[in-house]
């Protein structure tokens, strides 16, 4: 095993280790009225940078309440420094950050506070339906949606021309037939690449219908042999044998820039997030790019699907709910959005996601494409039902971890690693006090 995947897996499993361990004690009702007549320090951990904005007008609208933003570190450090806060009862923060899959995991035990006590169920009919989805559990807000990633394609559309593909595929049958010409190009030329990525698959298993993942409370079902998800199996696996997608590059690194800047990696299937970050990493293929919806696996379907976001949540633990909560609900859903949009976050509001000026943007990266409309439209359309199991951490980077074999050295099939990864995680799952099968 690569020592950079045993470094995040043992990371992680100590973090759930202790996370899915103890609970924090009975959520007490909050006093929701904010107060006005002491001064207020508030404490946010964040990895986002654009909350920071939201800061100057919130404490000019409450000059007694100040708030301190601070970068914990990676989702993973944050997650363990909050559980070991909450265990040890001091140095809890008032609002944390954190993944969409990562939620449950501090939910279910109690670790969060119940926002439906501040009436945060009213702004559900404000935000897509799988954002909100994503917040709640047994029908309880335990955080509000922050930033969103609706999966979509971003395409090389002068590689595409130069392998004769005329315009971005809408299916995935379109998409396999432009993999095979993009491939003929020769050399180095891949229609995108995936290293043990299981978004990628995600995607595609969530837009076709799949749920591999079912949770009631602490009772979770993995099965990935339903329709949905048996389907995107074996399209991948049909890429994979054909040589058709690029195994060996793995995202974020030199090799990840260098195939976008050069156009040998022609799509990336990833989170509506990338117009922020593709344009830092590919600057010589400027005006190159363009933004598509996910291919579909009919003509005519509109079903999309889930990579990447996050929500802001407070801990059960936090001193300072009412403040907290109104912070919270300034920079997610009220007037301090704007500021963190304008820094460049993708937000899951429907008011954004309407605004005409926002669809009308434009970028020269993006050959001045309106792409914002290309990811508006994704958002709306994810599916709802998705479920994520509440150990999901620590199964992501096992999937890393079993599937390295087959992206390594071809050893073995798609069907047979995510049989390893469920056998895996039902073990891991039951150790930690759930129920799974």
């Amino acid at each position: 095993m690569p020592k950079r995947r045993m470094r995040a897996a043992a990371a992680i499993a100590a973090s759930i280790v202790a996370l899915a361990g103890c609970a924090s004690g009975e959520n007490t009702s909050p006093n929701t009225d904010v107060p006005t007549d002491q001064p207020v320090t508030l404490t946010v951990w964040s990895w986002d940078g654009t909350v920071k904005e939201a800061v100057p007008g919130f404490e000019k609208v409450h000059p007694n309440i100040t708030v301190n933003v601070v970068n914990a570190g990676s989702s993973t450090d944050q997650y363990t420094a909050l559980d070991n806060a909450i265990q040890a009862g001091s140095g809890v923060p008032d609002i944390a950050m954190f993944e969409y899959f990562s939620l449950p995991l501090f939910a279910i035990p109690g670790k969060l506070t119940d926002l439906s006590e501040f009436g945060a169920k009213d702004l559900a009919k404000d935000y897509v339906e799988a954002a909100w989805g994503n917040v709640t559990i047994d029908d309880k807000p335990y955080a509000l949606p922050s930033d969103y990633g609706p999966a979509a394609m971003f395409y090389n559309q002068s590689v595409l021309t130069q392998a004769g593909v005329a315009s971005p595929p809408t299916t995935w049958d379109e998409f396999y037939q432009a993999a095979k010409k993009v491939r003929a190009l020769g050399g180095d030329h891949y229609i995108t690449n995936d290293s043990a990525d299981i978004f990628v698959l995600m995607s595609l298993m969530w837009e076709g219908g799949g749920r591999p993942f079912k949770v009631n409370g602490t009772d979770v079902t993995i099965d990935f042999k339903d329709p949905g998800s048996s389907r995107a199996v074996a399209f991948w696996q049909k890429l994979l044998d054909e040589d058709l997608v690029n195994t060996k590059i793995t995202n974020w690194s030199d090799d990840w820039n260098r195939g976008l800047n050069e156009g040998t990696l022609a799509t990336q299937l990833i989170g509506g997030w990338f117009t922020s970050t593709l344009p830092e990493r590919a600057p010589q293929a400027a005006g190159n790019f363009r933004v598509a919806p996910l291919p579909q696996w009919e003509a005519g379907e509109t079903s999309g699907a889930e990579n990447g976001g996050s929500a802001m949540a407070i801990p059960a633990a936090a001193q300072n709910k009412a403040a907290a909560y109104a912070f919270l609900e300034y920079f997610t859903h009220g007037d301090g959005l704007q500021s963190r949009i304008d820094a460049g976050a993708f937000v899951p509001n429907l008011s954004n996601l309407n605004n005409e000026k926002f669809l009308s943007a434009t970028n020269p990266f993006f050959g001045d494409q309106k792409y914002n409309q290309v990811l508006a439209d994704a958002s709306k359309n994810v599916a709802t039902g998705w479920q994520y199991p509440p150990f999901f951490g620590w199964a992501r980077t096992g999937y890393e971890d079993v599937s390295a074999p087959l992206y390594d050295s071809r050893q073995g099939t798609l069907a047979e690693v995510l049989e390893t990864w469920k056998q895996r995680s039902i073990e891991y799952g039951n150790e930690q006090g759930f129920s799974v099968r």
